[in-house]
């Protein structure tokens, strides 16, 4: 076997996932060369260069790897990277984190294997621990409309007219089916009191990052329509959209604005409405349509699979709300009160349980009392004060569990039952 010259050899300490290889320090290095170059010909996006603290970990192992040492000199530099171990008691998402005093965009392996995406992701992650400098604050809101039928549907509507507005070649047929996706968009506002503002709160925010980190990507004009076009299927197929649109539509709209007018970005203010700057920057119609209009407009865009395929969600909704509805609210149940909460979750499979708040299920979550672990589903109340559980079935002096969660406790917390008949974490 040829032997590896040592110069190369010493860049290919060995990252494993799960046993199996999945990653070398010399791929490692050329995924942040590869962002640091992507980022520096875009600066020109926010007027300033995204690159910065990257914070790369193994979720199995807790490994890290970054491209900058942290501010208390805890990573150790070996073959380009600063490697070291992410503490127990910290969650891993891809997100921004302060660490060791340190702001890092954090990046969980694997990486993406397409170059693009992995270019983006890190890039969105890095908007996030800039934002605040730019002027945004990051605020999501679920939009638990989005997770009803007609919500779904016009959505779903307004997304195929943009699928529509990124192939066409022709400015005139692409303002057309910019103006539909508008209206399908503005219906659903009237549909939906407040929904707008709703929207806008996760548009802002990860809307925003999302859109950076595809206009950071490297992908060719060409490649951006079957790339938009892909991920929105890809989208549909998402158990929820409440948490989760903003990554579809903000991209896409900023994207064709690019097209007429760089730097638009630029302009946002903190407390503009996304909708309504693209709206007047488009130079749309203002529309207040009837449901015979919007039903005028739907010949083009799937409306008849789409309400269909909606109407049988419908039904396993409403059969999933009751049976929840039961569970942690009809049923004794396990409440525990947060504190001072970090939450990691899958921002794609949220049910909203309307004004009892939204089951999450799956979830991890830190706070003073020790860390919770859920995969059958909790009820976080809509102020993020409390957490509903199903009766626990093992109870330890540091530790609980029920059906589908476990929680490991510190000294001090301990469970006690109610009067009503359920359980509540409280400090001793």
């Amino acid at each position: 076997m040829k032997k590896i010259p040592l110069l190369l050899s010493s860049l290919l300490f060995t990252i494993l996932l799960n046993g199996q290889e999945k990653i070398t320090s010399l791929e490692l290095n050329t995924a942040f060369n590869q962002f640091k170059k992507a980022a520096n010909k875009e600066k020109k996006i926010w007027a300033k260069n995204l690159y910065g603290p990257l914070l790369i970990i193994d979720p199995s192992t807790r490994e890290v790897y970054a491209n900058a040492k942290d501010s208390l000199g805890e990573l150790t530099l070996k073959d380009g990277i600063f490697v070291g171990q992410y503490p127990q008691n910290k969650l891993i998402a891809n997100t921004h984190v302060k660490w060791n005093g340190t702001d890092w965009a954090m990046v969980m392996l694997p990486f993406p294997e397409n170059k693009n995406n992995r270019i983006g992701l890190m890039a969105h992650e890095r908007f996030h621990v800039v934002q605040q400098e730019l002027g945004f604050f990051g605020n999501n809101q679920e939009s638990h409309h989005l997770d009803k039928i007609n919500g779904r549907i016009y959505l779903r509507l307004e997304l195929e007219a943009l699928k529509q507005a990124v192939k066409s070649t022709h400015k005139a047929t692409t303002k057309e089916h910019l103006t539909n996706a508008m209206a399908f968009r503005n219906f659903r506002y009237q549909l939906f009191p407040g929904a707008d503002r709703l929207e806008n709160s996760l548009e802002m925010n990860e809307g925003l990052a999302e859109y950076t980190g595809e206009a950071t990507s490297g992908r060719k004009i060409k490649e951006k329509a079957t790339h938009f076009i892909q991920q929105i299927d890809s989208f549909y197929q998402q158990p929820s959209f409440v948490r989760s649109f903003a990554y579809q539509t903000t991209p896409i709209y900023g994207y064709l604005l690019d097209q007429q007018k760089k730097g638009w970005n630029r302009t946002i203010k903190a407390d503009d409405n996304l909708a309504q700057l693209f709206n007047t920057a488009f130079k749309l119609p203002n529309q207040q349509p009837t449901q015979a209009k919007v039903d005028s407009l739907t010949t083009f865009y799937n409306a008849e699979f789409i309400r269909t395929e909606e109407k049988e969600r419908e039904k396993k909704r409403i059969e999933r709300f009751a049976g929840y509805k039961k569970q942690f609210i009809e049923q004794p149940h396990f409440i525990i009160p947060l504190e001072n909460m970090r939450i990691q979750f899958n921002t794609n499979n949220l049910f909203p349980l309307d004004d009892f708040g939204t089951v999450y299920p799956t979830m991890t979550v830190i706070d003073k009392w020790g860390q919770l672990t859920v995969n059958k589903g909790g009820l976080l109340d809509p102020s993020w004060k409390k957490i509903t559980l199903t009766m626990p079935t093992k109870i330890d002096k540091n530790k609980a569990a029920g059906d589908g969660w476990e929680i490991d406790l510190k000294d001090g917390y301990s469970l006690h039952k109610t009067e009503e008949g359920n359980y509540k974490l409280s400090k001793e």
